[in-house]
């Protein structure tokens, strides 16, 4: 069953330490824009099916992306999609989200979300993979 929006919103609000909710939702709504471009396939439709309703259009209706972004890369085109962001906000807001959707997601569809999408990823979404 889908996430609700209000318990979504408010894990990413507590998670940025966001003074309100339309920050914490302008973060996810860049940042899982920006996911849903590198993300295809089964993955991509399992994960939306775990997300509000809100948020599941946004992933399946991404930004288009010309090549997968380095996770650096990735939280640089957030920084660019966020006004008066800079890296490090940016960071921050990535980490924030991610780290919601990998709740979402679980253990074993945040690893196979993970396959799909260039290394460093796992640490945006808090989870740091052994080498």
């Amino acid at each position: 069953m889908p996430m609700r929006w209000e318990a979504f919103l408010e894990h990413v609000q507590e998670r940025g330490e966001y003074d309100t909710r339309q920050e914490a939702d302008r973060a996810a709504r860049v940042v899982l824009a920006l996911l849903g471009a590198h993300l295809v396939g089964a993955e991509r439709a399992e994960l939306a099916a775990l997300l509000p309703e809100t948020y599941a259009l946004i992933l399946l209706n991404p930004l288009q992306a010309a090549e997968p972004l380095s996770a650096e890369r990735f939280v640089r085109a957030t920084a660019a999609w966020i006004e008066g962001s800079s890296h490090a906000t940016a960071t921050w807001d990535v980490g924030a989200v991610l780290s919601v959707v990998a709740d979402a997601a679980g253990e074993e569809l945040t690893h196979r979300l993970l396959l799909q999408l260039p290394p460093g990823y796992d640490l945006l979404f808090g989870r740091p993979q052994p080498v």
